[in-house]
């Protein structure tokens, strides 16, 4: 008897802390998409004061988190605790079968002191505050707050900047470029620099959580704040859920986003609120022969979000070379981004996408266009703001044909209602190129400021049943 209920009790550990749950997302889609399967937990958990670790804001818990997984891991994985209290850690290196919960009140602040994230790779990026590779099982839970004390790592353009914001930056020391257009976090009061000049340093932040050829992950419930880049980025994973969870930063926040799912296999975004420095749900397929090589990004759902600002609410790209295929994005509330939906690339970055819907989307406040798709986009470093612009590549049918030009087409987008945007929708092709075709959006309402429409000779979009409405 002892025997069957220790075999009894072991299958119990074995159970998915979340088996089941979001199978009721996936009824009603327009397409059958393939459903992600939940990480599976095992029930034994620790607290991260087991390991010394204290929640004073001053102490460093760094040791603590490693030790906290490490102790858990030994023994098949389990739930690291982390109860109320400011606790100030440097890295977090993630573990198969591991999850993190937050308690109610608890402070996870990652310490602006720079040289803990240096891999001593120096060939790049430093190492992301939470991160790990080829995982499995892992997963981000609670109410409490992941802060990645983003000041000290990004730069800041004083164009968007109050007097009173760029007061608080100038205090923290750091460097401004002759024209005084640009602050950097370089040469601050309270953290040493890393390298040898204000652009390597921009160059080596990283972003708030980064998991590279990961398997079953889970967001749920906690909050990511204030990124030193992007907020949540899983790239060439499989099976990612995030649900509940707030992402936010101010808005003037450089390269701040939200959710980036890069190459990303079946993932589900549901009950999601963001308030971005840039993109705000944004799905990418890499760049040229590796983005080809990472494979597509597809079977995604997202459901139920609310996006505040962003660059764009629902955004693919402009990394899109694997390809973005099945993707079913509806009932989600933008209010205040510049974009509403946007597809963005460009030569040397572009590729196919196929079976996308976008629906029941509801928007107001849209400081540009309510749907883009722009097949001419460029991305502005703040790198070449220091150094000079760089070149630009030539967005025209001159370019060869492995050039990995975009091709956005198989979309339909419908049940929209937009109230306040510049223009409803724009198209901006490449000559003599196919990039934007078979786009097919019906049964909407635009109220727009500026243009009903701006679709230029290059693109193919089919609208039908669009109400056009302005002052």
């Amino acid at each position: 008897m002892k025997h069957i209920i220790a075999i009894f009790l072991l299958c119990l550990l074995a159970v998915p802390a979340f088996a089941g749950q979001y199978s009721k997302y996936y009824k009603d889609t327009p397409i059958e998409l393939k459903q992600v399967k939940e990480p599976s937990i095992p029930k034994r958990s620790v607290k991260l004061t087991d390991f010394g670790a204290k929640g004073d804001g001053i102490s460093l818990c760094t040791d603590a988190f490693r030790q906290g997984i490490e102790a858990l891991s030994a023994k098949g994985g389990g739930h690291l605790i982390v109860p109320n209290g400011v606790w100030l850690t440097g890295p977090i290196t993630m573990a198969s079968n591991i999850d993190i919960h937050l308690e109610e009140n608890a402070l996870v602040i990652f310490s602006p002191d720079k040289s803990l994230y240096d891999d001593k790779i120096n060939n790049g990026r430093y190492e992301p505050l939470i991160g790990g590779e080829k995982l499995h099982d892992i997963s981000f839970t609670g109410s409490g707050i992941f802060d990645g004390n983003g000041k000290y790592w990004r730069p800041v353009k004083r164009g968007k900047m109050s007097d009173v914001e760029w007061k608080q930056y100038r205090k923290l020391g750091g460097t401004v470029t002759e024209k005084g257009d640009l602050w950097l976090p370089y040469d601050l009061k309270a953290v040493g620099n890393q390298t040898e000049n204000a652009q390597k340093e921009e160059g080596i932040r990283n972003d708030l959580v980064r998991l590279i050829r990961c398997k079953n992950v889970l967001f749920q419930g906690v909050t990511f704040q204030n990124a030193p880049r992007f907020h949540v980025h899983p790239i060439v994973c499989e099976n990612v859920i995030i649900d509940g969870v707030l992402i936010r930063c101010e808005w003037n926040v450089q390269n701040g986003d939200a959710i980036d799912l890069a190459n990303v296999k079946r993932a589900l975004v549901v009950n999601t609120v963001i308030n971005a420095g840039d993109d705000g749900i944004c799905l990418k397929g890499g760049t040229g022969a590796v983005g080809v090589k990472q494979g597509p990004c597809e079977d995604i759902l997202i459901q139920d979000c609310i996006v505040y600002h962003a660059h764009g609410g629902f955004v693919l790209g402009s990394d899109i070379s694997g390809g973005i295929h099945k993707i079913v994005c509806r009932n989600l509330t933008l209010s205040g981004t510049d974009v509403g939906l946007r597809f963005k690339s460009g030569l040397g970055r572009g590729g196919k996408t196929s079976q996308i819907y976008c629906y029941d989307i509801m928007m107001n406040d849209i400081k540009n266009e309510a749907v883009i798709f722009d097949c001419t986009y460029i991305n502005k470093s703040v790198a070449s703001q220091l150094t000079g612009p760089k070149k630009e590549t030539n967005q025209t049918a001159t370019a060869t044909t492995d050039d990995y030009a975009p091709e956005f087409n198989d979309i339909k987008i419908y049940n929209v209602t937009c109230r306040e945007s510049q223009v409803g929708i724009r198209g901006k092709g490449l000559e003599g190129r196919n990039c934007v075709h078979d786009i097919d959006i019906h049964d909407c309402t635009f109220f727009y400021m500026e243009k009903a429409t701006d679709i230029d000779a290059n693109s193919s979009i089919k609208t039908s049943n669009i109400n056009y409405a302005t002052y």
